[in-house]
């Protein structure tokens, strides 16, 4: 007799924290009672602690990829209780949290400087 003890699994898609975009699984461990999320990106292993669903779970994990600076993330489950899914599901966004802007001096940002309205005391011809 099958223990249904069968495990989802997400795809994950958004910005890292320099700015390259990724795609990755999500996978998630039973244990004890509850269940951990586990993502791998190149050199990264992230796992959360254990709590009482996968959802849970994978939304700390979530939160904690925002604190280390992802963005634009979402997520696609492609297994549910251990049964593929493929692309059946929609995509699920998770808002970025309000941050401070940076003080960076990338690309961007100078981009973004060019289209300013500059204050009225530039000069005049």
């Amino acid at each position: 007799m099958m223990d249904g003890g069968g495990l989802d699994k997400h795809q994950l898609a958004g910005l890292d924290n320099r700015e390259r975009g990724f795609s990755r699984p999500v996978e998630f461990e039973r244990v004890g009672e509850g269940y951990r999320a586990l993502l791998r990106y190149e050199t990264v292993r992230v796992t959360t602690e254990i709590h009482p669903t996968q959802d849970e779970a994978l939304t700390i994990l979530i939160q904690t990829l925002h604190r280390q600076g992802y963005r634009q993330l979402k997520t696609q489950r492609s297994f549910r209780d251990g049964i593929y899914l493929g692309s059946q599901e929609l995509w699920v966004e998770y808002p970025d949290p309000p941050q401070a802007e940076p003080a960076q001096s990338g690309f961007f940002n100078k981009m973004k400087n060019w289209f300013r309205p500059r204050s009225g005391d530039g000069e005049r011809s």
